[in-house]
């Protein structure tokens, strides 16, 4: 995926299939398990391919010195129980400044593989930086035609939801401790999409819930697949 290092998941089967692009979370990067599980289920279920690159500063892409200052900035705030958003978002925001072009770079790359071609259905999944990543990436990518995210900050996303008119399914925590309830909420209203979904679980922000990772494979199943 040029000079951006990547993984592509393909079905074994021949023939154009529809792609989704996935977004990994902060400290993640293309191979995390999360990525891998994700890319599975819908290589195997649905018969889809799965791609994703490392964001800056992430994998096997080094860090610049201004993305360690702000690494060492976010732990000096987790250790000190300050807010992390100070910190979070405009990092976020200038990761997906750079991210979003690269993306649109791999898809261009991608389309060209004739096992995926041009014009066929793209979907995005994103959580966390994957989401701060994403959420740009398909305001501003008319290939891409439903999208997963969620569990960030959405400070910065607001603008991006409200051009965003593609079929959404939005999770959240609804007693993180990190992420405010009522802004997820507030972001969730203010998407575009005609047809968006929310999906609220109990528990804290790093608990997780497999099934969302089934149910987003359901979802781009409904919205990509051939008809």
């Amino acid at each position: 995926m040029g000079d951006v290092p990547g993984v592509l998941w393909s079905p074994a089967s021949a023939g154009p299939a529809p792609l989704v692009l996935m977004g990994h979370g902060g400290g993640a990067d293309k191979r995390h398990r999360a990525m891998v599980g994700r890319a599975r289920l819908l290589v195997t279920r649905c018969g889809f391919h799965a791609a994703v690159i490392d964001a800056p500063g992430h994998g096997d892409r080094p860090r610049s010195a201004q993305d360690e200052a702000d690494v060492a900035a976010l732990r000096r705030a987790q250790a000190a129980g300050s807010p992390e958003a100070p910190v979070v978002v405009p990092y976020n925001v200038r990761l997906a400044e750079q991210a979003v072009p690269e993306y649109r770079a791999t898809l261009d790359a991608l389309q060209e593989l004739p096992e995926i071609g041009p014009g066929g259905p793209v979907g995005y999944v994103g959580l966390g930086l994957g989401m701060a990543i994403g959420m740009p990436l398909v305001a501003a990518e008319p290939r891409i035609t439903a999208a997963v995210f969620g569990m960030t900050w959405p400070d910065a996303l607001f603008e991006a939801a409200r051009r965003i008119t593609v079929p959404v399914e939005f999770a959240l925590h609804w007693d993180s401790g990190r992420i405010p309830r009522e802004a997820s909420l507030a972001l969730f209203d203010a998407f575009g999409s005609a047809e968006k979904s929310l999906h609220a679980h109990a528990g804290e922000h790093v608990a997780w819930h497999l099934v969302e990772a089934d149910s987003a494979t359901r979802f781009f199943a409904r919205h990509l697949s051939p008809a």
